[in-house]
């Protein structure tokens, strides 16, 4: 009965300290590292199969706000990466991105399976004629966060499979 009491008593603190730790409303820490792409097969849980990626593969390590951490070089703004082929984007918001902005979709061989668009802080509608533009280049259209666009882009690719990825930063809301 002691130990019930006490853990009563004790609740309403320990509420409060977790409402202080929270950084932000969203409760998603910001600059923080993307999700690891760790497997484990019950026995062999220490076997991390991102260690063996070769060197030249692209690979998101953390985002910010205003860019990200690939291969662990920082790159500010918008990233559009076609396998591992990396470049700078010119888009800052989402009505940004066109058909002329994806227009490299139209002569890459071999056409990347899928299009993983970062709408940056929450998904977002893509515009319909934006939509068929990626359908008649031959790829499907994924619509997420950036932050999950970017952690997606690293699973499929070190899967080896052909993905692009056009990612606004995280920071943009519309």
């Amino acid at each position: 009965m002691a130990v019930r009491q006490k853990a009563v008593a004790t609740l309403p603190a320990l509420m409060r300290a977790m409402r202080k730790g929270t950084p932000n409303p969203n409760h998603m820490p910001l600059n923080q590292p993307l999700p690891s792409l760790r497997r484990a097969f019950s026995l062999y849980d220490q076997i991390n199969l991102i260690d063996n990626v070769p060197e030249d593969q692209l690979r998101f390590q953390q985002f910010t706000d205003t860019g990200f951490k690939v291969n662990g070089l920082h790159y500010e703004g918008s990233l559009l990466c076609v396998g591992n082929l990396l470049m700078s984007w010119h888009p800052k918001k989402l009505s940004e991105v066109t058909s002329e902005s994806l227009s490299i979709f139209q002569t890459v061989r071999p056409v990347p399976e899928i299009l993983l668009l970062g709408c940056g802080r929450y998904i977002q509608p893509v515009n319909p004629e934006l939509r068929a533009f990626i359908r008649s280049t031959g790829m499907k259209l994924e619509a997420v966060d950036s932050r999950n666009a970017a952690s997606t882009y690293n699973i499929l690719n070190e899967e080896g499979r052909i993905v692009a990825a056009a990612l606004l930063p995280y920071g943009v809301e519309s």
